[in-house]
């Protein structure tokens, strides 16, 4: 049984109770639980009974927007994800609210890093950190070469429309988070929607893929696993490419709470290198990727706005959160500059 009553949202008895009545043999001592730092929308918690390890991830606490924080939906992405030759941690279970008051799942442990603070990202030389690049795009190109029918996620989402309903989804959550007027956050959104690109294709997308949401092999330096498929869907693969630049170096010198930014660390390559490696894996015209910067640059905004209002709520668990808020002004103005800036 559970020593502790656990941390903040992870009741630990009813939860050890479950996994021995769910999944016989799995817990060989007592259960413990630790918050995983770096989460800023659902809350991850690493699982250990001593000997092995386990993730949990449920929604976050408080305010939960509509359509996010689908718990079966992550958990049916991964085990869809699980026998194909992208990383994945495999799921274990899947669970309802009735278990610990919030619906959840139970993962496989990635054992490795994730290259979340500067001083992670230093210990790399310059070849090391190229190379990491490189296969952090290698990986994505994967992921969006996939045929979701083959993998059973062709009804994961309609890809007609995906760019649309996408702006209208993070226009109407900062509606739901709003406690302050921000009007240029505004009319970045009127000027996205005026300008909307034809996509050219459509694939599986992450929805927030990046560096620190992976799990590197500090050995060797390549990708054990991709975490943090809430966001996930059938859509536009410039959205995945133009998220992963923007946190590769579109955050530079805003000091942010979430992650390091690898294109400020010396040996790492900057957003050209990126996009050259996606190219080699891609026949994707990249001419329109302005717009996609855009719109990272603007849905980024959002989350924080998100999470600045339940920060104000106390309803927020983890370091960093007040610090987000400030952020949105900053970002906001940088998606307005994406889209007259032309490519690297």
């Amino acid at each position: 049984m559970a020593t502790s009553a656990g941390p903040p949202g992870l009741p630990l008895g009813p939860l050890d109770d479950h996994l021995r009545s769910a999944l016989p043999g799995l817990l060989r001592g007592p259960l413990s639980a630790t918050l995983v730092a770096g989460g800023r929308s659902n809350l991850t918690y690493v699982l250990t009974d001593g000997t092995s390890r386990w993730v949990l991830r449920r929604p976050p606490l408080g305010h939960v927007l509509e359509t996010a924080h689908d718990m079966g939906r992550e958990h049916r992405l991964l085990a869809a994800l699980a026998p194909t030759d992208l990383p994945v941690p495999r799921p274990l279970l899947l669970a309802g609210p009735e278990v610990i008051g919030a619906p959840f799942y139970v993962m496989e442990f990635a054992d490795g890093l994730v290259l979340r603070e500067r001083q992670q990202l230093e210990r790399l030389d310059g070849a090391a950190a190229t190379a990491l690049a490189d296969e952090l795009v290698d990986v994505l190109a994967r992921l969006h070469r996939l045929d979701p029918e083959q993998v059973g996620l062709g009804d994961l989402g309609r890809p007609a429309g995906y760019l649309e309903r996408q702006l209208r989804r993070w226009s109407r959550q900062l509606e739901a988070s709003h406690s302050r007027d921000l009007p240029e956050l505004a009319r970045l959104a009127d000027r996205l929607g005026r300008d909307l690109p034809v996509s050219s294709a459509a694939a599986i997308v992450h929805g927030d893929y990046r560096l620190d949401n992976v799990v590197v092999d500090p050995a060797h330096g390549h990708v054990v696993a991709v975490l943090d498929w809430e966001m996930a869907t059938l859509g536009d693969p410039l959205a995945d490419v133009a998220s992963t630049v923007v946190w590769w170096d579109g955050m530079a010198g805003l000091d942010s709470p979430v992650a390091a930014v690898p294109a400020e660390v010396p040996g790492y390559p900057g957003r050209a290198h990126l996009l050259e490696a996606y190219a080699r894996h891609s026949a994707l015209d990249l001419d329109p990727l302005p717009w996609y910067l855009a719109f990272a640059f603007f849905k980024i905004a959002a989350i924080f706005e998100g999470i600045h209002y339940r920060s104000r709520q106390g309803l927020t668990v983890g370091e960093g959160f007040e610090r987000l808020g400030e952020l949105v002004p900053p970002l906001v103005e940088r998606g307005h500059a994406a889209l007259a800036a032309p490519l690297p």
